[in-house]
């Protein structure tokens, strides 16, 4: 298999981080998580002193807002063109989310990674669901990996633990209601132009239901692969 880039876009909820571990796992590629590689970035305080840019960043996610745009798109290619060095493939849950990290970031995506390998899978999910699967989301402490609530996946019933790292499962205090209201609008607002963006651009966008069983999810994204 070519190394890849496989781009996964959803609204807050639908299971992009989810279905990229799953096919991380199955193929061995590397996940890059925007949101992961941010947040690193605004919980170091000496950082966020320092660097105005990274403390807007931390107000925008504090908010529900997405990261600067331009500050995301550096740390996203600081990544890439490290993984590319190893000939690894990429596969981006949520990223790019705005029209200036697309227009700034396909361009190098396509000198690293043939055009042809480059899959977009937009997972749709509905805005009541949306805010009912990230009321009090669970995540585990230490990697952040995405720990399925019981009524989606009955493996995770009962779980104190990642199954991943073994690090605690905690619960998101700023998935609120009222935050992933914000988040949900501002995914329609600023992200949903990517997708027009990338057919633009002649990319087949292959839309996924996601609010499908996990497994089901993941089966719809595997025949893409299959084929």
């Amino acid at each position: 298999m070519n190394k890849q880039i496989v781009i996964f876009i959803a609204p807050p909820g639908a299971g992009k981080g989810t279905q990229a571990d799953l096919l991380a796992e199955k193929f061995d590629f590397a996940h890059v998580e925007t949101s992961k590689l941010g947040e690193a970035k605004i919980k170091d305080e000496e950082l966020v002193k320092k660097d105005p840019e990274t403390a807007e960043a931390k107000r925008n996610f504090e908010s529900g807002k997405l990261f600067p745009p331009p500050w995301t798109m550096k740390l996203v290619m600081e990544k890439v063109n490290e993984l590319a060095a190893e000939d690894k493939s990429v596969i981006f849950s949520g990223s790019p989310r705005t029209l200036y990290e697309v227009e700034h970031e396909l361009p190098e995506f396509e000198k690293l990674y043939r055009r042809d390998d480059i899959k977009i899978f937009y997972i749709t999910l509905g805005e009541e669901e949306s805010v009912k699967r990230n009321s009090e989301r669970r995540i585990c402490e230490k990697n952040r990996h995405p720990i399925p609530r019981p009524e989606y996946d009955p493996k995770f019933k009962g779980i104190t633990v990642c199954p991943q790292d073994g690090s605690p499962i905690i619960t998101r205090t700023l998935d609120k209601p009222e935050i992933i209201r914000e988040r949900y609008r501002v995914f329609l607002r600023d992200t949903t132009p990517v997708l027009d963006y990338f057919k633009e651009k002649d990319y087949k966008v292959i839309e996924i239901n996601g609010e499908q069983p996990i497994e089901k999810v993941f089966n719809d994204i595997m025949e893409h692969f299959e084929k």
